[in-house]
């Protein structure tokens, strides 16, 4: 089930993200780097003012399976600009459409708002993730600036058949 993220949630999305982030960056980062109780801790801070936005600044969905979110996705919209600033999976969730759920979910929310084109940035060692916005219609921007170590990808937002 997908479902916008309320402040209860924090907890167990902080705890997500961290989770997954130390996965797709082993080998990368120091790995404590993450699982300290300060990495928790600005994850959770990070996280509290992303559900608190406006929804007119953006949203938070969570994908929750058996009363356990097993997934979340953050979008902001500042500046006439949207952007899709995070979109984790429980490793242990991975590869079962999890984020792709997500993504849709996000799709029908930009759409509804009128969003015709959204930015991300990805980690440029993150090749799954790479693969799996590709598939979905991401692309690079051959002439835009490399962001440090991510790459910015774009995405246009068609709109839904009827609309």
């Amino acid at each position: 089930m997908i479902r916008t993220a309320h402040a209860d949630d924090v907890d167990a999305i902080a705890v997500l993200h961290t989770r997954a982030r130390a996965t797709y960056y082993r080998g990368r980062y120091a790995e404590d780097w993450y699982s300290t109780e300060n990495g928790l801790a600005g994850a959770r801070r990070g996280w509290s003012a992303a559900v608190g936005r406006s929804a007119a600044d953006g949203g938070v969905l969570c994908a929750e399976r058996d009363g356990r979110v097993t997934g979340v996705a953050a979008f902001r919209i500042q500046d006439g600009e949207t952007t899709l600033t995070q979109l984790h999976v429980d490793p242990d969730h991975w590869r079962r459409g999890t984020g792709a759920a997500l993504h849709a979910a996000c799709l029908d929310a930009w759409r509804r708002a009128g969003v015709r084109r959204v930015r991300l940035e990805v980690y440029e060692h993150n090749l799954r993730a790479q693969a799996f916005y590709a598939a979905l219609g991401w692309r690079q921007d051959p002439a835009a600036p490399r962001s440090g170590s991510h790459r910015t990808l774009w995405l246009t937002v068609v709109p839904a058949p009827g609309e």
